[in-house]
């Protein structure tokens, strides 16, 4: 009777392989639900963005009386914030099919960046949700000196932290979008849309508010389309299927 083999550790081989094959499956499952978080995040994006603060420099009041609303607020918390999170869980889902494709290094790298820019954009979300209200109520109830204090909560710091987070953003969603196009032919477009959409939405965020919604459903439609090509044209691991 052949007896099973056994590894260093003194485990059978194959219950090893065994083991091994039901991990990958597991991490394979949860890594397509995590691809359904992409247009998740991209609807968040557009929400989040429909209408935008009035400028403080030349409508003080009407900047206070927009970031004091219940909506400025939801929308930071649910849709900035929490959307943030689902963003790192939605990259990690996605490097976990990348690192199978041709453009491993960009994967890794893309994915790297956008963490690391999501990571910083969270402290400047943050602000937004709790400090920005402080100053609108302030400002309301007729407190002094409110405008100044804005003008040092929003000053050059944070808009360095803020320009060093849209860096590491585009460079990672640029990395993503190559890794994604060179999976092959069916995925060129949508590794290119992908790119495109993240680019759109910082660009509008510098230049043009309306460009930052119309940025946030076409990363949502590219989602859905990656969701569902990713897994199918991506290469499984050997004696796995995808």
């Amino acid at each position: 009777m052949a007896q099973p083999e056994y590894d260093a550790t003194g485990s059978s081989s194959g219950v090893v392989t065994a083991g091994n094959a039901r991990a990958t499956a597991t991490a394979t499952r949860f890594a397509r639900l995590g691809l359904w978080l992409i247009p998740v995040y991209g609807v968040l994006l557009a929400l989040s963005t429909l209408t935008h603060q009035p400028d403080y420099d030349t409508d003080f009041q009407g900047y206070a009386e927009y970031i004091t609303t219940d909506r400025f607020l939801a929308s930071h918390l649910g849709a900035s914030i929490a959307g943030a999170a689902l963003g790192l869980l939605d990259v990690v889902a996605a490097l976990a099919f990348l690192v199978r494709g041709p453009a491993v290094t960009a994967a890794i790298l893309g994915a790297a960046f956008m963490i690391v820019g999501n990571v910083i954009f969270t402290a400047l979300f943050g602000v937004a949700a709790f400090a920005q209200p402080a100053i609108g109520r302030a400002f309301l109830a007729g407190e002094s000196g409110i405008r100044e204090l804005n003008e040092d909560v929003y000053g050059t710091p944070l808009f360095a932290t803020a320009a060093i987070g849209f860096i590491f953003f585009l460079a990672g969603g640029i990395l993503l979008s190559v890794a994604i196009a060179r999976v092959g032919r069916p995925l060129r477009w949508v590794g290119i849309g992908f790119g495109a959409s993240l680019v759109l939405f910082v660009l509008g965020f510098l230049m043009l508010d309306v460009a930052q919604p119309i940025a946030g459903a076409l990363l949502a439609v590219v989602g859905v389309i990656l969701a569902l090509r990713l897994p199918r044209y991506s290469t499984p691991p050997a004696g796995t299927t995808a």
